[in-house]
C-alpha cells in the first residue's frame, strides 16, 4: 500500500511507510503542554497515528479555574502524511523548531497555538522494558522546551496567550501499550509496577531536564538529566544519568506534593525545589482514558466528542487519575549558589508496585485498558 510518504527518502526497511515492523503496538507520537505561569490557564495536545491498528487518534484538553475542556477525536487511518482529525490538526512549519496545532470549532472549543523551541531537542535514551517475558515498551523520544504563543477558545470565551506562556513537546515513536490490551492475563513473576517522573523545566535562560523510569522495587532502569542553553545544540548540553528526586506523596493519593531534585553534572550540584500548587489530568488527551485510551478503534470512521470535568471532584484512587502533571514553584540553586525562580512541570505516574513511596498493589499492568 502507497501513501504520500512514500515519496520522501525517509525509508527506514524494504517495505512501503504504511508498515512499521509486525508489533501491532508500534506508534508514533506528538505530545504537549502550555501554559500560563500562574496557573490561569493550563493546556495539553496530543496526536497518534497506530499504523497496525490502523487509527490515527488526537485530542485538546484546556483547564481553566479547575475545569478540564477536552476534545478527542479518532478516525481509521489513511495517510501517515495527513495529521488532521476532523477539526483538529498538527502543522510542522519549520521541523525540531516550530509546531503549530489548530483546531477549528467544535463543540464550543476552538484554537491556533505554535510552539518555538528554545533549543535543539534532547534524545532520551531508549526505553526497553519487559513484563515478566512479555515486550513492554521499546521507544525512542525526543523532548524540547519552547514558548508557545496562539489562543484557545471556549464556548465563545477567548483567551490569548500571554508573552510569558511556556511549556514542553516530545516526539515518540517505538512500541508501547496502545489500543485494548491482551485478554490473556500477564503471568507475574514478581510484583508489577511502572514508575514514572519527568520534569522538563523552563528557566529564564536555560532549561532543565530530569525523569527517571523505576521498578517496584526502587531499581531504576531509565534516567537522564540535561541542561540546555537557549538556541544551543547538543555539543553545549550538559548531561548525566545520575540524579534523584526525592518526593512526597499528597495524603490519599498517588500524586506528588512536593520535591526535590538534585543533579550534578560535573561542576558541582544543581537544587531545585518543587512546590506544587495546579493539578492537570492526563487523561484530558487520552492516558489512561476509560473509552479514549491511545490507539481505540471507535467502531466508525471519524468520531469526535467532548467532556468535561472538574478536577477536584475526581477520585485520586482510580487508575484514569493517576497520571498527572502539577504545575509548581521552582527555585533552582545554581552550583554558585546563586538561585533562579520559576514555574515547571513535575509530571507523575505510578502503576502498581513502588517500594521506595510505599505504594502496594497487585495491578496487572500489562493490562493497561482496565479500570
Amino acid at each position: 500500500m502507497l501513501t504520500a510518504a512514500d515519496d520522501f527518502p525517509i525509508h527506514q526497511t524494504p517495505e512501503p511507510i504504511c508498515y512499521s515492523g509486525s508489533d501491532r503496538n508500534f506508534y508514533d507520537r506528538y505530545w504537549f503542554n502550555g501554559f500560563e505561569p500562574d496557573g490561569s490557564l493550563f493546556f495539553l495536545i496530543g496526536m497518534g497515528v497506530y499504523p497496525h491498528l490502523n487509527v490515527t487518534d488526537c485530542g485538546i484538553s484546556i483547564q481553566v479555574e479547575g475545569k478540564q475542556y477536552n476534545l478527542r477525536g479518532s478516525r481509521i487511518l489513511t495517510d501517515r502524511m495527513d495529521m488532521s482529525i476532523g477539526p483538529m490538526r498538527l502543522e510542522i512549519p519549520k521541523p525540531l523548531w516550530t509546531l503549530r496545532f489548530v483546531v477549528e470549532e467544535q463543540d464550543g472549543i476552538a484554537a491556533d497555538l505554535t510552539i518555538t523551541g528554545r533549543a535543539f531537542p534532547i534524545e532520551e535514551p531508549r526505553f526497553t522494558r519487559r513484563v515478566g517475558k512479555r515486550g513492554f515498551l521499546d521507544y525512542t523520544r525526543l523532548t524540547q522546551n519552547g514558548h508557545w504563543s496562539g489562543w484557545v477558545s471556549i464556548d465563545g470565551r477567548r483567551i490569548d496567550l500571554s508573552p510569558h506562556a511556556m511549556g514542553t513537546r516530545d516526539r515518540s515513536w517505538g512500541i508501547r501499550p496502545i489500543g485494548l490490551s491482551d485478554p490473556q492475563p500477564n503471568v507475574p513473576e514478581a510484583p508489577q509496577g511502572y514508575f514514572w517522573q519527568w520534569t522538563p523545566l523552563n528557566f529564564a535562560s536555560k532549561s532543565l531536564f530530569f525523569h527517571i523510569a523505576a521498578e517496584p522495587d526502587g531499581h531504576v532502569w531509565n534516567r537522564r538529566s540535561v541542561l540546555c542553553p537557549d538556541g544551543a545544540g547538543p555539543e553545549a548540553f550538559l548531561e548525566t544519568e545520575e540524579g534523584t528526586l526525592d518526593t512526597v506523596l499528597q495524603a490519599g493519593t498517588l500524586w506528588p506534593e512536593s520535591g526535590t531534585l538534585t543533579v550534578d553534572y560535573g561542576t558541582g550540584p544543581y537544587t531545585v525545589e518543587f512546590t506544587p500548587f495546579h493539578r492537570m489530568q492526563m487523561k484530558g488527551i487520552g492516558y489512561f482514558h476509560p473509552e479514549w485510551f491511545h490507539g481505540r478503534y471507535h467502531g466508525v470512521p471519524l468520531k469526535v466528542e467532548r467532556e468535561d470535568f472538574t478536577v477536584d471532584d475526581l477520585d485520586p484512587m482510580a487508575m484514569q487519575n493517576f497520571h498527572v502533571q502539577r504545575l509548581s514553584h521552582l527555585t533552582l540553586t545554581n552550583p554558585d549558589g546563586s538561585q533562579e525562580k520559576s514555574v515547571g512541570v513535575f509530571e507523575q505516574a505510578i502503576l502498581g508496585a513502588y517500594a521506595p513511596l510505599g505504594v502496594t498493589s497487585g495491578m496487572d499492568i500489562s493490562r493497561w485498558d482496565k479500570e
